[in-house]
């Protein structure tokens, strides 16, 4: 098999990011995405520098089109919820780029995804695929789609989320453990907040639990600030991205956080509201010519902000190594899995401890891996 074809259901921000990947290192990838249309729906992204050295390195202005929006936050600043003591400082921006070779980039995902969009060539991206049936044979592997047509790939990937099909036909049948967390997002004017301080920051206000948190950043160029806010509701099982809550029940959960923080809050004009679901590490996500990338086999809280990041990282290097080993697409999967099972474990479960950072620490070693160098397994 010279140069297999390369099969990714999903097209998020994974999914695209290794088909640019596999396309700039020589392989041929076709994409399936279950949505008839992209939507501006979804949560706001902090892009760490990790994050963007792999998307920068993707090329195809990737880079420059996500610098129209994007804002890059000066300091990465924890505070305690009741007293607002500052416990850490890191400084980003220049900084970040400095020290990492990338900065901290925050911006809305449907830019993010119309960044990626825009580098994928049309013909290779196909809509309204809704994956139903994964069969393999000595021709390849066949995927079924819900509108009765099927494609066949020499390579499947599955970036098909959280409830993945691909990870279904894989490990069978298997469900996400609700986390008793919900999370509330809103969007508020910078111009709406004048008089609170540290706008341009990315700010986590942490809560008396590691449940429960505020965190702030700026998006469009500094326009406008993105506000997440997490805290334990086991009553609440909804996972829409885009189901409204309530702005009044949003500020009496933290009624007792400082006044610079709640302040954040009763800016808020509306807000949405959704449950967080995740999934242990796995030992393995691969068999054969199948496998997995981001939250497919790694879902996570988001604690570090880091789970586009990791989806991003998993698509440069699977396409790395499969442009390594082309005829041995197989062994290729194997290495690959093998180079990113350590790191993305670590960061899940660090995501759901809720404490890296806190007290100031190493970044280091989240933020200056680079996917694109990174040896290979």
């Amino acid at each position: 098999m010279a140069s297999p074809l390369i099969g990714i259901s999903g097209a998020g921000i994974g999914g695209m990011a290794a088909a640019i990947a596999l396309r700039k290192l020589g392989l041929e990838s076709v994409l399936f995405e279950q949505a008839p249309k992209f939507a501006r729906v979804g949560a706001d992204i902090n892009l760490t520098p990790n994050a963007v050295l792999a998307l920068d390195g993707l090329g195809m202005g990737v880079g420059a089109e996500l610098r129209k929006t994007a804002a890059r936050p000066t300091h990465r600043i924890s505070r305690m919820w009741d007293t607002g003591e500052e416990t850490s400082r890191l400084e980003m921006a220049n900084a970040a780029e400095e020290r990492y070779g990338a900065p901290q980039l925050t911006i809305h995902r449907a830019d993010l995804l119309s960044a990626l969009e825009q580098a994928v060539p049309a013909s290779t991206l196909h809509m309204g695929k809704r994956t139903v049936n994964i069969s393999e044979g000595a021709d390849g592997i066949t995927v079924a789609f819900e509108d009765g047509t099927s494609q066949r790939v020499d390579v499947l990937v599955g970036a098909d989320g959280i409830h993945s099909t691909v990870r279904k036909y894989l490990l069978g049948d298997e469900y996400p453990d609700f986390t008793g967390v919900v999370a509330y997002r809103a969007v508020v004017p910078a111009a709406k907040l004048e008089g609170v301080p540290n706008l341009g920051a990315f700010t986590k206000w942490w809560g008396p639990i590691p449940e429960t948190q505020i965190v702030t950043f700026p998006l469009n160029l500094g326009r406008d600030i993105f506000i997440f806010a997490t805290i334990p509701q086991d009553s609440w099982r909804h996972e829409s991205w885009t189901m409204p809550g309530s702005v009044e029940e949003l500020r009496s959960l933290y009624a007792d956080f400082h006044p610079e923080a709640r302040a954040l809050l009763d800016a808020c004009d509306e807000v949405l509201k959704s449950a967080l679901y995740v999934r242990d590490p796995l030992p393995s996500w691969s068999r054969g010519n199948v496998t997995l990338l981001g939250d497919a086999c790694h879902p996570m809280m988001p604690f570090m902000a880091q789970g586009a990041g990791m989806a991003i990282e998993d698509a440069v290097v699977l396409a790395r190594q499969l442009a390594a080993l082309p005829e041995q697409p197989a062994e290729a999967l194997t290495r690959y899995e093998s180079a990113r099972r350590e790191r993305t474990a670590k960061i899940q479960l660090g995501s759901r401890g809720n404490n890296w950072l806190k007290d100031g620490g190493n970044a280091d070693w989240v933020y200056e891996y680079n996917s694109w160098t990174v040896p290979l397994a």
